[in-house]
């Protein structure tokens, strides 16, 4: 039974397109909704403190300065990091990623080097490796995971051996919604003198996460993932490993002092922040950090368990859908991908649309594990804690009438 109380607050009050508009918003894989104030407070910035941060000394630039500054304090304090050093603002994760594979790939590793991921791994948390494995001569290696996602303590120990240099996972895969097994990865990748490099993106916004705890080397994560703006992003790295690093992008204020010849590069972390920065995304990111931490995870992830269970088991009662991964719903985090017998995912994506329910359909960035499965493209449902009983009633409602509305008959 559904504890009735827990999703009994209506938070779709506090986010002004779920209040507008009537539809069942079910692709928060994709990217989130933002609550009242992160756009307030994104607005605010250009209306009250908009000046180009970091340069100038009158107060508009100091406004801009301290409120982008703030943000990445509390960056810090969300995921636990040791310092404001260690954060590094990006526009998004596949951008923190590439800057990992460029800065410190492409400087540390060397031909016969050997860079460990998985075969669920989405496009920005593979093909940045393939880069670094073609320029350096090292080699990409693949963990498969069971048909049902999970990564077997077996394969990771088979996989990582003293010429691995790079291990790359995500925490929570974005295709299966499976919770990998990342602690271990990591202490592995430690025992063998290599680095671990998290994807966050579908684990920041819904769980909490502390990359003390982790040990994780470095984690990338999306502001729009998390309620926040798009156009922000987060990389966290191990301030030992980010000094040795070189910049990933060269030009204004990410440096102390230019000559004809030479250059010294500015202290941890503006190294990496080159150009004018996103002050107001920051901003917007701070409020959905402050958003969150509001809600609380223990009921963000309650909700968003207990609504998985319900989408998952009506799934379950309807011929001709097959849910992807595990058959059991406390291991899809709440992303649950599917097929139909007979129905192209964009004839599902087309006809949700138009039942006022918002899936993805296609290949989730992640080609090489839905070939891995034996299947092409699929539908993707995902929820966020601000989904309601409604909108999985909905969404159930429209998915039963799915093949007898493409001809196949009830």
């Amino acid at each position: 039974m559904v504890n009735a109380d827990l999703l009994a607050i209506d938070y779709k009050k506090d986010f002004p397109l779920l209040r507008e508009l009537d539809v069942a918003y079910l692709d928060n894989s994709a990217t989130s909704q933002r609550p009242q104030c992160v756009i307030d407070a994104e607005s605010e910035f250009y209306l009250k403190h908009n000046a180009n941060p970091l340069r100038g000394l009158y107060q508009l630039a100091m406004e801009a300065t301290d409120g982008y500054e703030n943000a990445r304090v509390a960056v810090q304090k969300f995921i636990n990091a040791k310092s404001e050093e260690e954060i590094i603002f990006t526009r998004n994760t596949s951008e923190s990623l590439n800057l990992v594979a460029y800065s410190y790939g492409l400087s540390n590793l060397q031909a016969g080097d050997e860079i460990v991921t998985t075969i669920m791994e989405h496009h920005s948390n593979m093909l940045p490796w393939r880069m670094v494995a073609a320029k350096t001569g090292a080699v990409v290696k693949y963990i498969e995971c069971e048909p049902d996602g999970s990564i077997s303590e077996a394969a990771l120990e088979a996989a990582i051996t003293p010429k691995t240099k790079i291990v790359a996972m995500a925490q929570v895969g974005n295709v299966l919604g499976r919770l990998n097994p990342v602690e271990k990865a990591i202490e592995l990748a430690h025992k063998v003198g290599a680095v671990a490099v998290i994807d966050g993106a579908q684990s920041v916004p819904h769980m909490p996460v502390d990359v003390q705890a982790l040990d994780a080397d470095f984690l990338a994560f999306s502001g729009h993932k998390m309620f926040g703006p798009m156009g922000i992003g987060v990389l966290y790295g191990k301030k030992k490993l980010l000094k040795k690093m070189p910049p990933f992008l060269y030009g204004g204020e990410m440096i102390n002092w230019v000559s004809r010849e030479t250059q010294e590069y500015a202290p941890l972390p503006h190294k990496f922040e080159a150009g004018t920065v996103n002050a107001a995304g920051a901003v917007g990111l701070h409020a959905a950090i402050d958003y969150i931490q509001s809600v609380g995870f223990e009921t963000i992830e309650a909700r968003e368990a207990a609504l998985t269970k319900i989408a998952f088991e009506g799934m379950q009662k309807i011929e001709g859908v097959h849910i992807i991964g595990s058959d059991k719903w406390e291991e899809h985090k709440g992303i649950i991908t599917f097929i139909i017998d007979g129905v192209h995912p964009h004839d599902i994506a087309a006809i949700f649309d138009a039942d006022g329910v918002n899936i993805r359909a296609g290949n989730h960035c992640a080609q090489p594990l839905l070939d891995h499965l034996g299947t092409g493209a699929t539908a993707r449902m995902s929820l966020a804690f601000y989904n309601t009983v409604a909108d999985v009633e909905r969404f159930l409602a429209s998915l039963k009438t799915m093949r007898e509305r493409m001809g196949y008959g009830r």
